[in-house]
């Protein structure tokens, strides 16, 4: 268990709601951020702030210094080959976007995705289905959340050109086999994109090991800011590829004749980035690394295994998923409604998320609208989950 003072860092959880101390269980949402990170925004206003690239100033290279400096991290962080392969975007939603918008299919093509996709890893692939004819096809699940790896295969093939998958379900906290579905994948030449959204703040991530061609991947849920993420992306694949969006920074040279690109990454950063954002992802990075992926993997799994023990007792409670899940636990209690179940417990101080998750087509392979899920962080604590399971309990019974 990672020590309780670390609680100290984030100063949103000294909050209270109505009278109650603040009990956070959102963060597969969004994660809260840290004094160190929120120190490193204030400072880049206060002592940084200017347009990055192009000036010659000494705020202007200075704010350049500590963007590109920021680039080194993640790129570290993530094990890539080269600063050059990391693209900063507005987040994972934005990283698959850019994705789907610069790869060419053509009609007959396949992509291939799963039931436990966030809308954000379905949405792009239809559009791109419907622009260039392509076919999309879907690996179902098992009642416990987990996918049909026999299906998977069969559904694999030469025209399979796409292949797209979250590493952890943000719904049920799935944990699928990423590594050894995408050497699946590449052995019929499928390009692959890993929504690792939900693995990078809870897990360590190497992308030279992963083998996958891009991965995405939002700050917010890693104790940065929002409006800021990142797209990895193998660099040759990158150098291959035709920028999304026309502006500055992602030029060489422009003419009324024509336009030759800039060299990945700033290819697909057109235009003035969140500076900010970047600097303030670096310092999260920074923090986890000091504490340690391995130490907050172990601390959010006995989190996660005792909340699911804790809860099984609320008599009517399911809970959805496999039993080794990871940061989110997805649950209904019989014959609630899930709004008013959130509803409820909010009034009592503690914070889930209610709804769809953005998995629509995921609830309905299960027969429901939504699920009530808790969503663990680092400084999560046993006291949180008492209190979340007390909080049920009373709810439970106000509404039954």
């Amino acid at each position: 268990m990672l020590p309780t003072t670390l609680r100290d860092d984030f100063p949103i959880l000294r909050e209270t709601v109505n009278g109650k101390p603040l009990v956070y269980l959102d963060n597969a949402a969004t994660s809260q951020n840290p004094t160190q990170v929120i120190e490193a925004s204030r400072h880049y206003y206060e002592k940084l702030n200017a347009n990055i690239h192009r000036g010659t100033h000494y705020l202007a290279r200075a704010a350049t210094e500590a963007h590109e400096a920021a680039r080194n991290s993640v790129a570290a962080h993530i094990n890539a080959a080269s600063p050059d392969e990391v693209i900063f975007t507005s987040g994972t939603t934005d990283g698959i976007n850019l994705v789907a918008n610069i790869l060419s299919l053509s009609p007959g093509d396949e992509i291939l995705i799963s039931t436990l996709e966030h809308h954000s890893n379905i949405v792009p692939w239809q559009m791109l289905a419907e622009r260039s004819g392509a076919i999309l096809k879907v690996i179902p699940c098992d009642e416990d959340g987990v996918l049909d790896q026999a299906a998977f295969q069969d559904l694999l093939s030469d025209k399979t050109k796409i292949f797209t998958l979250t590493w952890v379900s943000n719904a049920f906290g799935t944990v699928n086999p990423v590594r050894e579905m995408t050497a699946a994948a590449k052995t019929h030449g499928a390009i692959v994109l890993i929504d690792a959204a939900q693995a990078v703040p809870h897990m360590a991530i190497d992308v030279q090991a992963l083998g996958a061609d891009f991965l995405a991947f939002s700050g917010h849920k890693v104790y940065a800011p929002t409006g800021i993420g990142v797209l990895w992306g193998k660099l040759d694949l990158l150098k291959s590829l035709p920028p999304w969006k026309g502006g500055g920074e992602m030029i060489k040279e422009v003419t009324f004749e024509g336009t030759t690109y800039n060299d990945p990454p700033f290819r697909y950063e057109a235009g003035t980035p969140n500076i900010e954002g970047a600097i303030a992802l670096a310092a999260a990075l920074d923090y986890v690394n000091a504490i340690g992926l391995d130490e907050i993997h172990g601390h959010e799994q006995f989190l996660i295994r005792h909340a699911a023990a804790a809860l099984s007792e609320i008599p009517g409670i399911r809970l959805y998923g496999p039993a080794e899940r990871a940061c989110s636990l997805s649950f209904a209690i019989e014959g609630i409604h899930h709004y008013d179940l959130g509803t409820l417990i909010d009034q009592m101080g503690v914070a889930v998320r209610t709804g769809h998750h953005c998995c629509q087509p995921l609830m309905a392979r299960f027969g429901i609208t939504g699920t009530t899920r808790a969503s663990f962080a680092l400084y999560n604590t046993e006291e949180d989950i008492s209190a979340l399971t007390a909080a049920l309990k009373k709810a439970s019974a106000m509404l039954r």
